[in-house]
């Protein structure tokens, strides 16, 4: 019990900190947006949708704050769904 309060500790000290539940599923439904985008983007040749694409790919790696993570998740989502022509 005292070795789970000193990883908890240690944690805190380093600033670390598990990704919510609600994080881990908006990095996982806007990656498979973005992979669904790119590839789409690439079939069309249309190179904004397969940046914007890439973008919803990568983006969740930069992020750290869930609330962020969905506004600019579903910013960009719109964003696909306006230019998916």
């Amino acid at each position: 019990m005292d070795e789970l309060k000193t990883l908890q500790e240690m944690q805190q000290q380093l600033g670390l900190e598990l990704p919510t539940p609600a994080y881990i599923l908006g990095a996982i439904v806007f990656g498979i947006v973005g992979m669904v985008a790119y590839f789409r983007g690439r079939r069309r040749s249309s190179s904004g949708l397969k940046w914007v694409g890439v973008a919803l790919m990568v983006y969740p790696y930069a992020v750290s704050q869930t609330w962020l993570l969905w506004v600019l998740g579903a910013g960009l989502s719109a964003w696909v769904v306006l230019n998916w022509d």
